[in-house]
Formats: structure tokens, C-alpha cells, sequence
């Protein structure tokens, strides 16, 4: 009898499997809707009078978690990677070039085509054919845990189907919501008085971080997917995505492999065609080398493949009107004119400002307030306005008045030089300009004050707790607890951040100074070749000069920065309040350095270290990092869950070391 019972149960759960594959996968369903709900309710029957029975891949298992107190974090077996963009038909054409030449083939390359879905890229994990885990893309390493909440999908399996499964198998796909099913989710949300979501991939990426599975399962969601997440077993990825297809994984029916960069023009148009009728968004094509074996040899290059790129469609377009424009002050004292704007969805989102970049740009366009003016999305984010329709200016629309005083302090403006930009005068007088240049400072890529946010310092500056980067090494507990909103526990945190970036790089250091012109890279640059911030300070034009990569703009800029007392005052209240950073003497870049003129690129996860932090290290040994690997690398230094860039290393031979390697080489610096 009990056996009979399992042996009904294991069948209803196969048909249904089954049915769910026909009606998902193949979009050809082969039972009726009632005839479906039939079987899962004898499922439910069946399951419910006999628990021990019960397996979390059965289709009755969709929903039922109790809800979250918050994601947990998963890191992914191999990194999700991003793609370079194509904006024209000459970026293709380029791309196409590149790929050949690194094949150094003449014959046309065969290309997968793919719609690119306007979503969330997540990861699924398989292991033995069942559904263990899922995760969003996150910073590519590492994302949320969404399991739970992609099981209330139901065109994701939780079990494969087909033979030849591997043990353990990772799926990249993409989530999104309908166009139908927005529509119909904020017609529901207006009539109980709720916030609107915006887009149909904000609502997507809404739902899918619901703390409570049960909400999730209300939402239209669907999914694509679009690859393995590591090396499938089959030649080509157009082979790759039928293979995902029979184990009864969902994939776009408009997928198509075609061959030459003509074909793939000739894809682009027609989705580009068909874009504004599929029941989905899409916001531009993914064309990436069919030949997997070919991928693997173009390999990787930063955080994005070689072998793909994602073509964008052009920037929708929409009229509105441009209610005002205002002068907004940034970290410089350069103003910028930016454009308010009765509200209009443009390319998927509610635009309300757009910028109009400089005064020259202003007076090219010739905006007036009250202008119907059409505005786009560049590259489907960035709000900007095309033209100006000049026939429907209304007789009350108004020329924008330039201003002669800040708008922010009343201090009298400036043209610069030979720039198009105008700058207040008033320096740090200026409150947007002194709040702007204390988030730089303190900003990660700079002294790096984790937990000093940008409305915090927002709320210390205009309660005159701080005044310059200087004033944040004065701070206590109890000015920090005046603030609004902060706890006992985030003004300690914050107070231990400010404690740790005293002790930085010389690089980090000049970088924070937000000195014009210079950025991370200038200021790495400047700190190898003076080996000390005098010598950078007394440098004339003529020796900043001889910095790689130095022209007399930049030059300009650092001499006159250094020459400004107020400046120098920064320097030293700095210094006094205890920044300091190993000082490196010339010899450490001569021949005797560990490191000197060895090439090291770093990959996988690292344990002791960040990736940045291991680098500057790496660079005070006389290193230069880097962020691919050639024949011409020396070193790769693997950490945990190396990928791609370990794979090309032992291909070409370069020699491989683990992170306790790299430590004895960096141990005389942790000593310190």
C-alpha cells in the first residue's frame, strides 16, 4: 500500500513536470488549465496525508517559507561578468575587428544573437539536477541569497529534467516582469494607495528582494536564461542554450546564431524593429562568439569578456516641458545648469531633471523656461535634452538668466580661462563646495571613512560641526550624537573609520586633496616619482612634467594648487592630525626592489586583503599591477575561486602563486 502511495506520488510529480515543461519551455501546453490544477491538487492530497513524503523539488514546494529577517550573501562559484557596450554600427564593426585580430582569422565570425532583457541577472545552482540555491549578480563576485523567492517562480524548475546532467551545474539568467503584468501590478498598487514602481526592471528587482516569499509569489515574474555559469559540455553557446533547453530550462525563442558582422546588423535591426511589440523590454542585442573554444582563447579583460559585447539600441525620445532651470554648485565651484521638467517616461523611467552640462550648451540649445523640448535617455540612463521646439514656444516662455553671484552663497562667479565653465569664487565659503570636497575626501577610492556617508557630512557641515577634512580627526562621540538619527553604534563605527584612514598611501593621500585634473591614476603616478608629498608640493611645472602621463594642463593645475596657502593649510592641519603613510624611498623602484619591474595581476578572492589594498602593496615592492593577463605577465597571485585569468595564466605558462605567497613578499610592510 505505502509503496503504491510513493509510487503515485514520484508519478504525478514527473507528469506534472512534464506539463510544466510543455507549457513553459516549449510554449505549447498539451492539457488544459483545469486538467493541470487537477493533478497538483491530488499532489497536494497525496503529500498532505503522507509528510514523510514530502521533498523540497516537488511542485507543491513553490511557496511555504517563513518570511526573512534579510538576505544573506552567496558568492558565486565563477565571477558574473559585465559587457562593454556598442553605441553605433561602427562600434560592432570594430568589436568584430578586434576579435579577428586576436584570432588572427580573416573568415567571418559565426556570432550567438540574443535579446538583452532590461532586468535582474541572477545565478542558479543545480546540484544532481535539483535546485539548490540562487543569488542576484551583485558586484559580480558575491550576491544576495534569493532562493526562496525564485522557487515562487514557476517557469524555474526545481528539478532538471533530460539525461546527462552534471553534478553540479550554475545557470546565468534574467528575471523580468511583463509589460503587461507592470501595468497591472501598479494598477493594484494605485488603488491601495502604494508607491508606484517606475519601470518594469524596478519592479522585477522589487519583487524579487521581497523578505517574504509570499509577496514575491504574487508578482508577474518571469525568466530567461543565458548561459552556464562556467564551461558547458558542448561546442558552441547556441548548443549551450538548447542543452539548458532539454534539461527544461526556459530560453528566449528569438535566440539565433548567424555569421559575419552583416548578419549581425541585419539581427539588430529587425529586434530593434520588433522592440516596442514583444511583451517584454529589451534594450539592446548581446552578440557574443558562438565558438566556445574561440571565447576561451579571446579570454577576458578587466571585468568583461572579449569574446561579447551588448549593442544598445538608440535613447527613446519624448517631449515635455522644462518648468525651470537652476544652477546647481558641485565640489569645484563650477556651476551647472540643470533642467526641471514636468515629469515624462523616457526609456523605461519617470524623468524629472535633465542636465544641460555647461553655459555653452545652454546657449546652443537656447532652453527658455516653458520650452517644450524633447529629451532622452542616453544610453537608456543618463537624462538629457535633444532640441528645442522652437514652433511651440509659448509667448510667456523666458530666457534663462546667467547668474553673476552663486546661487548658493552669493559670491561673485567667474569665467575661467579658455574653459566654458563658470566657477564660484568663494572656495570653501561656498557650503556645496565645502560639503562636496569632504565626501571626496573621505570617499573609498580616497581616505576611504567607511560609514561618513553624504548625508551625514551633509548634517555636520551645516551644524558647523566640521569645516575641512581636518576638522573630522576632532570629532567625538558627543558631537556626533547631536546629529539626527545617529545611534551610539554608528558614531562609534564612524569614529573607528576616521581612527583607521589616518593611516594611508601617499597615493590615496593626493587623490583626496581633489586636486583639478588629477584622479587616482595621476596621483599613483605622482607618488612613484617623487617617492614624497614635499618633493610633489616645491615640484615646478618643468619636473611635473617628467610624470608619465603629466601634460602642462595637469602640470598647471598641481603647481597651482600648491602654491595656494589654503592649500598648504589643509596639508599641514592634515598632518598634524596624524595622516601619515610609509615613506618610500627611491631606491624601493631601483633594481634592488623585490618587485621592480615585474608585472603581477591579481585574481579570485582574497582573504587577508582587498584587491585595491593588495595592490598598492604590491606597487610599493616596485609592482606593476594588472588588471589582465598576457606574456607578459611575471606573476598571477590566486585566490579563492579563480577564474578565467587562472585558467589563461597556466596556458601560457605564467607563474602561478597563491595569497600566502604574496604575503612573504609583503611581510616586511606588515610588520610595519
Amino acid at each position: 500500500m505505502t509503496n503504491t502511495i510513493l509510487v503515485d506520488i514520484e508519478k504525478l510529480r514527473a507528469e506534472i513536470s512534464e506539463h510544466d515543461y510543455h507549457y513553459h519551455v516549449l510554449d505549447a501546453p498539451i492539457i488544459p488549465d483545469a486538467t493541470y490544477d487537477r493533478l497538483k491538487q491530488r499532489l497536494h492530497q497525496l503529500e498532505a496525508a503522507h509528510p514523510e513524503y514530502l521533498t523540497m523539488d516537488s511542485p507543491t514546494q513553490r511557496v511555504g517559507a517563513a518570511p526573512l529577517n534579510s538576505f544573506s550573501q552567496i558568492t558565486h562559484r565563477i565571477p558574473m561578468l559585465s559587457l562593454d557596450n556598442a553605441f553605433t554600427d561602427d562600434d560592432l564593426i570594430q568589436f568584430d575587428r578586434r576579435v579577428r585580430e586576436r584570432l588572427d582569422i580573416t573568415d567571418e565570425i559565426e556570432y550567438a544573437c540574443e535579446p538583452k532583457f532590461d532586468g535582474l541577472a541572477i545565478n542558479l545552482h543545480y546540484e544532481k539536477g535539483i535546485l539548490k540555491s540562487a543569488a542576484t549578480r551583485g558586484d559580480g563576485v558575491t550576491g544576495e541569497d534569493i532562493t526562496l523567492n525564485i522557487r515562487t517562480i514557476d517557469m524555474v524548475p526545481l528539478r532538471l529534467r533530460g539525461q546527462d546532467i552534471p553534478d553540479v551545474l550554475e545557470v546565468r539568467a534574467e528575471v523580468f516582469m511583463p509589460k503587461v503584468g507592470f501595468f497591472a501590478l501598479n494598477e493594484q498598487m494605485q488603488q491601495r494607495g502604494e508607491k508606484l514602481f517606475v519601470n518594469p526592471r524596478n519592479a522585477a528587482a522589487g519583487s524579487l528582494r521581497q523578505l517574504d516569499p509570499k509577496m514575491t509569489a504574487t508578482r508577474p515574474l518571469e525568466i530567461y536564461c543565458y548561459a552556464f555559469g562556467g564551461s558547458p559540455p558542448v561546442a558552441t553557446q547556441h548548443d549551450a542554450l538548447q542543452k539548458l533547453k532539454n534539461w527544461g530550462l526556459r530560453i528566449c525563442p528569438l535566440n539565433k546564431a548567424v555569421k559575419g558582422i552583416a548578419a549581425c546588423l541585419k539581427y539588430y535591426e529587425m529586434l530593434q524593429d520588433k522592440r516596442s511589440d514583444l511583451p517584454y523590454q529589451i534594450d539592446g542585442v548581446v552578440f557574443k562568439v558562438n565558438d566556445l573554444a574561440m571565447q576561451q582563447q579571446l579570454g577576458f579583460v578587466s571585468r568583461a569578456p572579449r569574446f561579447a559585447i551588448a549593442y544598445k539600441f538608440p535613447a527613446q525620445e519624448e517631449s515635455t516641458t522644462v518648468l525651470d532651470v537652476e544652477f546647481q554648485v558641485g565640489r569645484t565651484g563650477v556651476l551647472t545648469p540643470v533642467a526641471r521638467l514636468e515629469p515624462v517616461f523616457v526609456g523605461g523611467a519617470t524623468v524629472s531633471n535633465a542636465t544641460l552640462h555647461n553655459i555653452e550648451e545652454l546657449k546652443r540649445l537656447d532652453v527658455h523656461i516653458g520650452d517644450t523640448v524633447f529629451v532622452k535617455r542616453a544610453g537608456d540612463v543618463i537624462p538629457d535634452i535633444v532640441r528645442v521646439l522652437f514652433e511651440l514656444r509659448p509667448e510667456h516662455a523666458k530666457a534663462v538668466t546667467i547668474p553673476t553671484h552663486c546661487p548658493a552663497c552669493g559670491h561673485l562667479v567667474q569665467q575661467i580661462e579658455e574653459q566654458v565653465a563658470l566657477r564660484c569664487s568663494a572656495g570653501l565659503i561656498c557650503l556645496p563646495q565645502r560639503q562636496g570636497m569632504i565626501i571626496h575626501f573621505s570617499s573609498k577610492k580616497a581616505l576611504n571613512i567607511d560609514g561618513l556617508g553624504e548625508k551625514w557630512i551633509e548634517q555636520m557641515v551645516k551644524a558647523h560641526l566640521i569645516n575641512d577634512p581636518a576638522d573630522l580627526y576632532h570629532l567625538s562621540k558627543e558631537q556626533l550624537l547631536t546629529l539626527d538619527r545617529m545611534g551610539d553604534k554608528s558614531a562609534q563605527n564612524i569614529l573607528d573609520s576616521i581612527l583607521k584612514s589616518k593611516k594611508t598611501t601617499l597615493a590615496r593621500f593626493l587623490y583626496a586633496l581633489g586636486i583639478t585634473e588629477v584622479g587616482e591614476t595621476t596621483a599613483r603616478q605622482l607618488s612613484e616619482h617623487f617617492h614624497g608629498l614635499d618633493k610633489i608640493m616645491e615640484a615646478t611645472q618643468e619636473q611635473l612634467l617628467e610624470v608619465p602621463d603629466i601634460g602642462p594642463v595637469i602640470a598647471h593645475q598641481i603647481n597651482l594648487f600648491f602654491q595656494s596657502d589654503v592649500a598648504k593649510d589643509r596639508v599641514h592641519r592634515l598632518r598634524l592630525a596624524g595622516i601619515h603613510w610609509p615613506e618610500k624611498s627611491t631606491s624601493s623602484s631601483s633594481d634592488n626592489a623585490l618587485l621592480s619591474g615585474k608585472t603581477v595581476v591579481l585574481t579570485g578572492t582574497l582573504t587577508h586583503f582587498s584587491r585595491e589594498d593588495a595592490s598598492e602593496k604590491l606597487r610599493a615592492l616596485g609592482a606593476t599591477v594588472s588588471g589582465s593577463v598576457s606574456s607578459q605577465t611575471d606573476y598571477v597571485v590566486a585566490g579563492e575561486k579563480a577564474g578565467s585569468k587562472l585558467i589563461k595564466a597556466q596556458t601560457l605558462g605564467v607563474k602561478v602563486v597563491s595569497e600566502a605567497e604574496m604575503m612573504q613578499w609583503l611581510q616586511p610592510s606588515l610588520e610595519e
